[in-house]
């Protein structure tokens, strides 16, 4: 017993039920003496449930499973004694505060009691043992460790509530914590939003009692400034949005919310336009009443969706300009063929000669018109080349010193550092005159006009340019300058502010448009009584010499072709009118014409008669056969047969699709360059360019 091995030592370790089966204290009584273990027995019972143990080994094999309250301990006893029995008790942590009462017949002298003392006894009690004596002392020791027990289970529960009371309080700050971490995320979130949360009063003037960091964002206004001052907000409404605002905010009250859209002055001095929205809260505060609402900056959204609309205008009014120039073209050329035949049939006087010539001008403005209106819609054909502007200068100098008048400076100040730029050579010339001309309109009494050029990079893209170089080429004036609230209408089609009959409305649409089929753009800046900055922005091209050639100048017929005689023609378009006049002006000229009313038809007669045709002469378009069609077919009958194609107005990617070999030509045309298309395509002539 005095030696355990480890495994004994585990049992040891669990803590067993200091309770009995009916929850009485235990007392341990060990005695070697049957009889007096019975009295003990007797002597306690209702005290406490009493355990016997016939000697120290058996005493200590209880201990190892127990818990008691009190140990009776006889102290002569065979193996090992009580005063052994009691030094290993003590020597035991679950033991060693356990009360220990030697019983003893003979050991009454100081000696040994102060030896039983020494090894851990409280109490004596002699044999033969008065049993109110013994109960007596028993009960105080079963009492105080019931006692003990009791404070042990107070102090367990406590520690158990305690405990709960400090998980309580960890989970209310987890709970207090994760709460705010919640708001300050909603309140970032709300923070990055472009957004502005307000509460208001029901009653003019609307002074806002709460409004969100989001008002700063919007406004650049701290938001006390907002709730501090109550006629702050309204007055820095755009005076004519103010009464639109003030009305649907009155009415919230009937209605029960509302939303409203306006333009409001920002710090930065410049007006954004927010859209309101809310509805009435009765309860804000105790009965009182408020509006609640939101209100987001769409400056941008607007601006996008006015930019789509007048995208859809012009797209618009390129499809009806497209559909119409075919035919208003057919029309106009039907008359300057007409008027070709009046003048060469009658004989005329002066005075009807003047009148001929002055209709021939009106059509061919007519002419000009279309393609000035297909220019705006970006619909007309263009052959970008790279081009240098230096090598604009004495065409612009002819074109447009003499139309100034003395009033006006005219100066051209690009030099040779300039970028070339990917442009159609024609038409740009033709914008820049047009800029002028309104530049010398802006300037009745003089001034100056400058043309400059400079190179610039766009580092990101925009909606009206894309990243990459550019060559921009400015005319700058010195007169009345464009008011702020119409510089961005003076683009649209038709918008001017000359008086009626001195102005179209399509000068600075068409070279907005020819700008931007070119990959550019027109950008405008303009102040009253200082003049204005026109900005024509086109793309870089690549750096090579103008590839532009001078027109060669049209020879006569007899002069180039008259030694291989005249081609027989195919004349194919749908319109009546136009193929009759355009026939009847080769037949007097010599050629010889056969006439087809459409595509189909001619297919019939090139089918039937190959030889018949040296020159096939085409509109462009026509129903279910267009000229295209009809060259390709005949083509497989005769390799490469001259062919020239005539339209009124088609669209370039359709125009594209002709073969390379196939001139083009515009209608109206002047009846010369009909002819010289004819005598080329006839008669092509070889250049070293062929021959390559």
């Amino acid at each position: 017993m005095r030696k355990r091995s480890s495994g004994q030592t585990a049992d040891m370790e669990v803590r067993p039920n200091p309770g009995g089966a009916a929850g009485k204290a235990r007392i341990l009584a060990v005695d070697d003496d049957e009889r007096n273990l019975m009295a003990i027995r007797e002597v306690l019972d209702g005290t406490g449930e009493v355990v016997c143990a016939k000697s120290g080994e058996e005493a200590l094999r209880f201990l190892l499973k127990e818990e008691f309250a009190v140990i009776l301990l006889d102290i002569l006893m065979p193996g090992i004694d009580g005063y052994e029995t009691a030094a290993m008790i003590r020597q035991r942590e679950q033991s060693k505060r356990t009360p220990i009462i030697f019983l003893t017949a003979i050991n009454k002298e100081d000696g040994h009691m102060l030896r039983g003392y020494d090894v851990g006894a409280v109490d004596f009690v002699f044999k033969p043992f008065d049993p109110v004596m013994l109960r007596s002392k028993v009960s105080v020791f079963v009492e105080l460790h019931e006692k003990t027990l009791e404070i042990q289970h107070k102090a367990a529960q406590e520690q158990i509530l305690l405990q709960q009371s400090l998980n309580a309080q960890s989970e209310k700050l987890e709970a207090e914590r994760a709460l705010r971490k919640s708001m300050e995320r909603q309140e970032a979130i709300l923070n990055s939003l472009a957004v502005c949360f307000h509460a208001r009063s029901v009653e003019p003037p609307f002074t806002p009692y709460y409004v969100s960091k989001g008002a700063e964002r919007l406004t650049g206004f701290p938001r006390q400034r907002l709730t501090s001052e109550p006629d702050f907000g309204l007055e820095r409404v755009h005076p004519d949005d103010r009464a639109h605002l003030v009305l649907a905010l009155q009415k919230t009250r009937h209605l029960g919310s509302y939303a409203c859209e306006f333009r409001w002055l920002c710090a930065d001095g410049e007006y954004r336009v927010f859209f309101d929205q809310g509805v009435i809260f009765e309860n804000f505060e105790g009965d009182k009443p408020a509006i609640l609402g939101t209100m987001l900056d769409v400056t941008e959204q607007r601006a996008l969706e006015e930019k789509l609309l007048q995208s859809q205008r012009l797209d618009a009014i390129g499809k009806l300009t497209g559909g119409l120039a075919h035919d208003f073209n057919n029309l106009l050329a039907a008359i300057l063929s007409g008027l070709g035949l009046i003048e060469r049939r009658a004989n005329l006087d002066a005075a009807t000669r003047d009148i001929l010539d002055m209709t021939r001008r009106s059509a061919t403005q007519g002419a000009e018109l279309v393609m000035r209106m297909l220019a705006f819609s970006r619909r007309q054909n263009l052959k970008p080349v790279a081009l240098r502007f230096a090598t604009l200068r004495d065409t612009m100098m002819g074109l447009i010193a003499p139309v100034l008048g003395g009033l006006i400076r005219f100066e051209w100040l690009v030099d040779d550092s300039i970028w070339p730029a990917r442009v159609d050579p024609g038409h740009l010339e033709l914008a820049l005159m047009n800029l002028v001309f309104n530049a010398r309109d802006a300037m009745p009494s003089g001034g100056t006009i400058t043309i400059r050029a400079d190179n610039r990079t766009a580092g990101s893209s925009s909606q009206d340019l894309a990243r990459g170089d550019y060559v921009v080429i400015g005319v700058e004036d010195t007169g009345s300058g464009i008011p702020a609230e119409i510089v961005a209408k003076v683009i649209e089609p038709f918008f001017t502010t000359k008086p009626v009959g001195k102005g179209t409305g399509l000068g600075l649409s068409t070279v907005y448009g020819f700008t931007r089929q070119s990959g550019g753009t027109l950008k405008i800046s303009s102040e009253v009584g200082r003049g204005t900055l026109m900005e024509i922005w086109l793309p870089r091209g690549i750096d090579e010499a103008d590839t532009r050639q001078e027109p060669a100048q049209n020879a006569s017929v007899p002069e180039l072709y008259a030694a291989d005689g005249l081609p027989s023609i195919l004349l194919i378009d749908d319109s009546s009118v136009l193929r009759d006049l355009t026939a009847q002006s080769l037949q007097q000229h010599g050629f010889a014409v056969t006439v087809a009313a459409g595509g189909a038809e001619a297919l019939a007669m090139i089918e039937r008669e190959p030889e018949k045709f040296d020159v096939i002469v085409t509109d462009f378009a026509m129903p279910l056969v267009t000229g295209t069609d009809v060259i390709r077919f005949a083509r497989t009958l005769r390799s490469r047969w001259p062919a020239v194609i005539i339209t009124g107005y088609a669209h370039a990617s359709s125009l594209a699709e002709r073969p390379s070999d196939v001139a083009l030509l515009t209608k109206p045309f002047r009846e010369q360059d009909l002819i010289d298309c004819i005598m080329r395509a006839a008669h092509p002539i070889s250049t070293p360019e062929a021959a390559q």
